[in-house]
């Protein structure tokens, strides 16, 4: 994708959603789009890294930071290409920074430092692969090799195939695993070559956390009292599908659940950032739907203060927020999605 021009890119995807009956990124969507863009840009420190409103968001800045890249990118930002290529480089080159010399993101001090090693190498592969940096293939292989040594490799255990918050073998759950195998993914679509019987354990592990009472996923295989909820299915289904398995009953299923519970509250923002592109995939009415109802929710609830757009942490009440920034850098992400600009999103 990295051979087209911004300009024609857009172009040629409009035209392949419009062919499909895709949702279009209307006039008051765009101008939201370009608001929450610049409010992001407005959060960027002399570092690099976006520094957010809460302290929540201030003690993940290697997290928060590849949060509001991918939504750069959604919008046809790549690093020194786009209105804000200027920030992307700045941005990226912080995440490169802040990796650790056995190839960790994160602060070792946070007990849960493998979601801000998935976030970051999600985005350093999506943002390989579209510019065959080789700057940045070397700290990829780093950040893959921590993922592909730290999953969980006995059989024996329910937790088999599955990530937990640190880099250890021996534990998992749903929400840390995902994170891990997008990233595998958006670094094998970037050449690099990802052991087949990684993700073949990895869908063992997320099949094992399906509900059927439900139809929906548990965060992890013995939460079965716990019951289903709608971060932890759309985080499931949409590993399923990096896994390759597209048109799996259980992604139908969770697909279901999704659409059943998308008024659910706790975990919303973080729920949505998976659940979008899970639907995406599956495309067609499913895709239009969620989309459409998706952008009504966040065209109602949108703050705006002059041209900048954003939506507050406590949105209809929700549960579970880190702030405004992350918000956005999900929300605007989510809105910006039938622009195609994301490779990982493509099957």
């Amino acid at each position: 994708m990295n051979f087209f021009s911004i300009p024609l890119l857009l172009a040629f995807s409009m035209l392949l959603a419009l062919g499909q009956n895709e949702p279009r990124v209307d006039e008051k969507t765009e101008t939201i789009i370009r608001g929450g863009l610049k409010y992001l840009a407005s959060r960027q420190g002399a570092s690099g890294a976006f520094v957010g409103e809460t302290e929540q968001e201030r003690r993940h800045l290697v997290a928060m930071t590849a949060y509001v890249l991918m939504a750069f990118q959604a919008a046809g930002n790549l690093p020194g290409q786009g209105e804000y290529g200027q920030v992307v480089e700045k941005g990226l080159q912080f995440l490169l920074d802040m990796q650790q010399a056995d190839g960790i993101f994160g602060d070792r001090n946070n007990e849960k430092y493998m979601y801000h090693h998935g976030i970051a190498s999600i985005v350093l592969g999506e943002l390989y692969g579209e510019t065959r940096s080789p700057i940045m293939r070397p700290k990829l292989e780093k950040a893959i090799k921590v993922i592909l040594s730290s999953q969980n490799q006995d059989r024996n255990d329910t937790d088999f195939g599955g990530w937990r918050y640190r880099p250890i073998m021996n534990d998992s759950d749903v929400s840390v695993t995902v994170l891990q195998v997008v990233a595998l993914r958006a670094a094998k679509n970037g050449g690099l070559d990802i052991p087949q019987k990684t993700i073949d354990s990895a869908v063992v592990y997320i099949k094992r956390c399906y509900d059927k009472s439900e139809g929906g996923f548990l965060y992890r295989p013995q939460d079965r009292d716990k019951g289903s909820g709608f971060a932890r299915t759309a985080a499931a289904i949409y590993s399923l599908q990096v896994c390759g398995l597209y048109e799996d009953p259980l992604v139908k299923s969770g697909a279901d659940y999704i659409i059943r519970n998308r008024d659910e509250r706790l975990w919303y923002t973080y729920g949505s950032f998976y659940a979008a592109p899970a639907m995406f995939m599956i495309g067609g009415e499913t895709w239009r739907k969620y989309y459409e109802y998706t952008r009504n929710f966040l065209v109602k609830n949108v703050r705006t203060k002059g041209s900048i757009c954003y939506w507050e942490p406590n949105m209809d009440r929700e549960r579970g927020n880190e702030g405004p920034m992350y918000n956005t850098a999900v929300y605007t992400k989510i809105l910006a999605m039938p622009y195609h600009y994301i490779p990982l999103y493509q099957r």
